[in-house]
């Protein structure tokens, strides 16, 4: 596995997460930990295995232990799983992840929607689940993560005010976030959007890592981290093949594909610390199961350039 020193822009693997969650069939859970496993082995270093909410809600994740406890047995991965709220986030430091993944949506109606509260209700929420992170003993306190959904525009909305989102990101930092993440869940964001958002998150939370979690609905989604990287974001959510989407709003398809992800920041010389080779031969687990019909990226059709030379093995 690469260290933090050889990285440039660390890539963090959703789709056991956000790309299963909308599946009416179950993954088998052997196979979700074959795909953990073969991209760990591809060089991701984080990836968001699970959702810790009931099985009656989603019951694709009626797994979810056994997928954290497969993974974290998995050596240089950074295990992450998304909770709603307390209760999932106690869940979460009892299987022992390493980091907490919270949701709230900046949109109103979307949070309403997603984790049937107010906006105000969940920061809220975020803040007792602050204080119970910061009890566990250090060698053991996972991180805490702050997402927000429809940060960059909803599907019920429309567009969602820049200060909604400067104000949200505020408020989880002082809650005590570890980093903030921000989420164009449906797909609406364009570049120059992006730019403004993310400057305007900068500004309020300091030091704190701010990662970037896109989709390629509308075909948005690489010129959206483009400009993304522009202001500054070096973290960014992705799934293998293009999986996923929110599945509470109407065509919200399709995650940022990992694959073709990886190979432009590596064709700007960008290190990822990924081998693109094994990234794309990961594919071959997901569609054991999934078939090829639901599987997205131009870089899996066409293939790598010929004679092409990865960022990590060039002359600088």
């Amino acid at each position: 596995m690469s260290t933090t020193s050889d990285i440039d822009v660390v890539l963090r693997e959703v789709g056991p997460r956000d790309g299963l969650q909308g599946l009416t069939t179950f993954f088998p859970t052997a196979e979700k930990l074959a795909w953990i496993q073969a991209e760990r082995d591809a060089g991701v270093r984080e990836i968001e295995v699970t959702s810790l909410v009931p099985a009656h809600i989603v019951p694709q994740f009626a797994d979810a232990a056994e997928v954290v406890r497969g993974s974290l047995a998995m050596d240089g991965l950074t295990v992450v799983a998304l909770v709603p709220n307390l209760k999932g986030a106690q869940r979460a430091i009892e299987l022992g992840v390493h980091k907490i993944d919270f949701v709230m949506s900046v949109s109103r109606t979307h949070n309403l929607k997603n984790v049937r509260r107010e906006r105000e209700e969940s920061i809220a929420e975020f803040e007792r689940i602050a204080e119970l992170v910061a009890a566990v003993p250090v060698e053991r306190r996972p991180k805490l993560a702050g997402g927000l959904s429809s940060g960059l525009g909803c599907g019920y909305e429309g567009d969602v005010p820049l200060d909604d989102v400067r104000l949200c990101a505020a408020a989880l930092a002082q809650a005590g976030a570890d980093e903030i993440l921000v989420a164009d869940t449906v797909g609406r964001a364009d570049p120059r959007k992006v730019e403004a958002a993310f400057r305007a998150v900068f500004a309020e939370v300091g030091d704190i890592p701010v990662g970037a979690h896109f989709h390629d609905t509308r075909g948005l989604g690489l010129a959206n981290v483009l400009a993304a990287l522009n202001v500054g974001v070096r973290y960014f959510d992705a799934s293998l093949a293009g999986l996923g989407g929110c599945q509470f709003v109407p065509a919200a398809t399709g995650n940022v594909v990992m694959d073709d992800l990886c190979f432009m920041l590596d064709s700007m010389g960008l290190r990822t610390g990924i081998d693109l080779d094994r990234l794309l031969a990961v594919r071959e687990v997901i569609e054991r199961t999934l078939g090829a019909t639901q599987m997205q990226g131009a870089v899996a059709k066409a293939g790598l350039p010929l004679h092409y030379v990865p960022a990590a093995g060039r002359n600088t």
